[in-house]
């Protein structure tokens, strides 16, 4: 790989917490292979605030919401100030890639381009990457990966040693009850029954998100609001004791994922070959369901209203996940061993 870049420019503006941390590998990658580069990240707000101070990122640039236009109007200033020489960019909506093109940066702005439905989507931005000649092939395997400061890291540990009694007979499990969207939701009853399994085998079970529910609500402890640095750090304390994470395909378990925490992750709407988080387990509802698009889930009947084809009572994907296969997944996670986060390949940094 001759070709080397001072200043690079990353454009994320899919909006969601997750599609940030799909997409930080390739960050983290094209840093390594541009060592004192200007790497600069344009993303939203609040998940730009798990990459400032992270040791790749030169500068993390936000859009001014509240008005039509937001996201290009931020790639035309961010142009403005410097013209980069390298631009990357997953969003393909308002002109936005023809922006980059008409900079003059050599661009690489369709990370979806064919995408297999096999291949998880951080997987296919290397891959790409690769493809382009930007990054070697030992980046591919890169995972997410969120750095803390040693403060927020002590605050972590303080947070779920004050939850977790130390004489707990197994590993504590954290629930992620929202996804944010309908549709990835799993069935409410199924959290309760799901815990009160997790607490007679002796599991603390913690929650990020309200289990409504008598007799469950004294054995559920809730995580008091923090904000999302916070929540990375709880979460690696919760990996420090071999702890799990369970949740939807949603921000906050793939942030569990990037901090070490093992994960068992709900899948359902989306296919867990393709969006799946990768930490751990991920478990899919109706794999051979004829509705879904595992390339164009924007264009699913079910996807905006939640509305299933399959059943009136909800999406039947999600319901096809019963409580044992979330047990057995756990059980099996706890019964492992490891307490070690991260996956083979993922580029460590010094400390956090």
């Amino acid at each position: 790989m001759a070709d080397r870049y001072r200043d690079i420019l990353v454009v994320e503006l899919l909006g969601g917490i997750g599609d940030l941390l799909m997409v930080l590998p390739a960050v983290h990658a094209l840093a390594r292979r541009n060592p004192g580069a200007a790497l600069r990240l344009l993303t939203d707000d609040p998940g730009a605030d798990l990459v400032r101070g992270d040791p790749a990122v030169t500068e993390v640039l936000t859009p001014r919401r509240g008005r039509t236009g937001c996201e290009r109007a931020a790639v035309v200033a961010a142009l403005a100030v410097r013209r980069p020489d390298l631009a990357i960019t997953t969003a393909r909506y308002d002109g936005i890639p023809d922006l980059l093109a008409a900079s003059g940066a050599r661009c690489v702005t369709d990370l979806w381009r064919r995408p297999p439905p096999d291949e998880r989507i951080g997987d296919r931005y290397l891959r790409i990457l690769y493809a382009e000649g930007l990054v070697s092939a030992e980046d591919l395997s890169v995972a997410p990966w969120v750095r803390l400061r040693p403060d927020e890291l002590a605050h972590g540990e303080r947070t779920i040693a004050d939850l977790v009694p130390p004489t707990a007979a197994r590993p504590p499990v954290v629930f992620v009850t929202d996804s944010g969207m309908a549709v990835k939701l799993w069935p409410r009853p199924r959290w309760r029954r799901l815990a009160v399994a997790l607490v007679r085998r002796g599991h603390p079970v913690l929650s990020v998100t309200p289990v409504d529910a008598a007799p469950v609500d004294a054995a559920v402890v809730a995580l008091p609001g923090m904000t999302l640095r916070q929540l990375a750090a709880c979460f690696r304390a919760v990996a420090r004791r071999g702890g799990i994470v369970v949740g939807g395909d949603t921000g906050p378990v793939r942030l569990a994922a990037a901090a070490g925490a093992r994960t068992v992750g709900l899948f359902g709407p989306t296919l867990a070959v393709r969006y799946g988080v990768g930490g751990g387990a991920d478990l899919q509802g109706l794999p051979a369901c004829r509705h879904r698009l595992p390339t164009r889930v924007t264009e699913q009947v079910c996807w905006w209203d939640a509305r299933c084809p399959l059943s009136a009572a909800g999406p039947a994907c999600m319901a096809d996940i019963p409580v044992y296969r979330v047990v057995s997944a756990v059980t099996r996670l706890a019964e492992s061993g490891s307490t070690a986060p991260g996956r083979p390949g993922r580029m460590r940094w010094p400390a956090g």
